[in-house]
C-alpha cells in the first residue's frame, strides 16, 4: 500500500486509540525493556514543533536514589499547598486517587521520563512549552500502544531548579513534565470527556459546532456537567 494511501480500518484503530487515552495513577513493578522506551522516544520526537526547533529533552530515570528525590519533590509540592487546592476543586473520589497517586511515589511508576525543553538557543518559555507538551502527548499514546500506563504531570516542575538539579540538567534546560510509566495495575477503561458540542463552536463562541451527519452519529451528544480530568 502507497504510504500516503489511506486506510480506513487503520484510522478508526487510530482514532479508538485516542479515544481511550487516559491518566495511568497505579502501577505494577514489572520491569519496563528498554526497547519499548525507545519506542515511545521516537514517537514522542515525531511531534509538531515550532519552527522544527525540536526543543525536547528526555531523561529516563530507573535509578531508585534519582526517582526518590523526584517523588519526594513532588510530595513537597503537593503538601505545601497542591493537596489543598486539589481538595477544594476535585472530585473526592478523583481527589483521593490522586492524593494516594502522589504518597505512593507516583503510583510505584518504575520507570520516569523527564521531560523537558531546551532554550538554550533562544527559544522562548511559552514556544518551549508548545512544542514539548505534543512531544509528551505522543510519548503517552505510545506508552499505551504498547500496553503500558503512563500519564502527564507537572508537580515536581514547579520547582524546575530542583528537579532539574536532580536529573543534571544543564542551564538553560527547563523540565516541564514528569511522565510516570509502567504497566497498570488495574484495568483501565475509557476516559469521560465533555461532549463535542460543549467545546466546539461554529463560526464565533456561543453557537454550538454540532454538525448533522447521516447515521448513528446524527444523534446529538447528551450535555453532561464537565466531568473531573483522567
Amino acid at each position: 500500500m502507497d504510504d500516503v494511501e489511506h486506510d480506513a480500518a487503520t484510522g478508526a484503530g487510530v482514532i479508538d486509540h485516542l479515544l481511550r487515552q487516559r491518566a495511568c495513577r497505579t502501577f505494577t513493578d514489572s520491569h519496563v525493556v528498554d526497547e519499548d522506551l525507545v519506542t515511545m522516544l521516537r514517537a514522542a520526537t515525531h511531534a509538531p514543533s515550532a519552527e522544527n526547533r525540536q526543543p525536547w529533552v528526555f531523561v529516563v530515570v530507573r535509578d531508585a536514589t534519582t526517582r526518590g528525590a523526584i517523588v519526594e519533590l513532588s510530595r513537597r509540592v503537593w503538601d505545601g499547598g497542591a493537596r489543598r487546592h486539589a481538595q477544594r476543586n476535585l472530585d473526592p473520589g478523583f481527589f483521593a486517587a490522586v492524593d494516594e497517586f502522589v504518597d505512593r511515589g507516583y503510583g510505584g511508576a518504575p520507570v520516569l521520563v523527564v521531560v523537558a525543553g531546551d532554550g538554550r538557543s533562544g527559544v522562548p518559555e511559552p514556544v518551549l512549552a508548545s512544542s514539548v507538551f505534543p512531544a509528551t502527548q505522543n510519548l503517552l499514546l505510545a506508552a499505551a500502544s504498547l500496553g503500558y500506563g503512563s500519564s502527564m504531570t507537572t508537580l515536581a516542575a514547579q520547582v524546575p531548579d530542583v528537579l532539574a538539579a536532580a536529573v543534571g540538567l544543564p542551564a538553560g534546560v527547563r523540565p516541564l513534565a514528569v511522565v510516570p510509566i509502567g504497566r497498570p495495575a488495574t484495568p483501565m477503561g475509557r476516559p469521560r470527556r465533555r461532549p463535542v458540542g460543549e467545546v466546539a463552536h461554529l463560526d464565533s463562541f456561543g453557537t454550538p459546532f454540532e454538525p448533522v451527519t447521516a447515521g448513528p452519529s446524527a444523534t446529538a451528544e447528551p450535555r453532561h456537567p464537565a466531568p473531573p480530568p483522567a
